[in-house]
């Protein structure tokens, strides 16, 4: 696992473009504001790219590599075509799978489970249809949250584009091998909720 993951705090910060198909995040430091990760998605199809300009852009495939500053790859999440349910797989940057995020059918505010490589639950996100507040559960105590932070009404109405902070609990050990999964989730709840 890579050192950056070992952090317990996050901020997730969307670019803003017109007319943009693909998708791009800048992880920082949540204190220095340093980016610490690139995530992009490099290789558009065109049907995909007009489908994002469409009611359906939640359900279009996409594939987003996380990067740290030198170019080395993090993680890789994919998703296929979407029609009931989402399945999002994320390996790591050796392009080994280490777990999945698969959405709810008909879940109030938005749900997940965290799958392994053996598509067991590991672990539930469980969202608010009030507010973009989103908790991860493992056994039933919160391991981690995900929340959207408002940018200003100039910037949320006239935009697509979002930021999120990823909050680890203390008590999640640093080589726990759901901490990937965390901090892939902010992206993945963008892209299958919030877009």
């Amino acid at each position: 696992m890579n050192p950056i993951l070992t952090r317990n705090q996050f901020f997730v910060k969307e670019h803003v473009g017109m007319f943009k198909a693909a998708n791009s995040y800048d992880i920082l430091d949540l204190e220095s504001q340093q980016t610490l990760l690139e995530c992009r998605e490099p290789n558009l199809g065109f049907f995909t790219k007009m489908f994002r300009f469409t009611k359906y852009k939640t359900q279009t495939p996409f594939e987003i590599e996380v990067k740290d500053g030198v170019g080395q790859a993090v993680l890789r999440l994919s998703r296929g075509v979407s029609f009931l349910r989402s399945t999002v797989q994320v390996f790591d940057g050796n392009e080994v799978l280490v777990g999945k995020f698969r959405q709810r059918l008909l879940s109030w505010g938005g749900k997940l489970d965290v799958l392994d490589t053996n598509d067991q639950v590991i672990c539930t996100v469980e969202g608010k249809v009030t507010s973009f507040h989103y908790k991860f559960l493992r056994d039933g105590e919160q391991i981690a949250l995900v929340t959207k932070k408002w940018m200003g009404l100039g910037k949320e109405m006239f935009t697509t584009a979002d930021n999120y902070v990823v909050s680890i609990e203390p008590q999640v050990p640093a080589a726990d091998a759901i901490r990937p999964m965390i901090v892939a989730a902010a992206l993945c709840i963008d892209m299958v909720f919030a877009e």
